[in-house]
């Protein structure tokens, strides 16, 4: 699976807490964070429609968007890229990590923890290999 972009995250992050919400509300909320143009905004949405990480749907001529990416699995999968690549971590974070998170509750934490130590494990890492050696040829 491709990766978010961190502006792609921000998005991801926010349609998580509320969806549907339409391109001017995902812009206004997140003015702040991103400093961009709102034709900015509606460009990134195309992109990651494009990318599969969101649904738009036409209501009463309004587009309102909702994410196709589960929360938990995407979030997992980043965190541990990034260890990977920023600290060249291979054993699975500590979830204890990501205990005062706002974007991951309790009930969400277990499952955080699989999901880490699944991407670290070994049989994980060949997997990701032959389907990246696959996709080459």
């Amino acid at each position: 699976m491709q990766q978010p972009t961190a502006p792609e995250l921000e998005i991801l992050k926010l349609l998580w807490a509320k969806q549907p919400l339409t391109a001017r509300e995902i812009h206004d909320d997140l003015a702040t964070v991103l400093s961009w143009g709102y034709s900015s905004t509606r460009k990134t949405l195309e992109r990651m429609g494009d990318k599969g990480f969101i649904a738009c749907e036409t209501m009463a001529n309004k587009n309102s968007y909702t994410t196709l990416l589960d929360k938990m699995p995407t979030l997992a999968a980043f965190a541990q890229d990034f260890a990977k690549r920023v600290f060249e971590l291979n054993e699975p974070l500590p979830v204890a990590t990501f205990a005062s998170s706002k974007l991951v509750n309790a009930d969400e934490m277990a499952d955080l923890e699989k999901l880490l130590a699944e991407l670290a494990s070994p049989a994980h890492a060949q997997t990701k290999n032959t389907a990246m050696k696959d996709n080459e040829s």
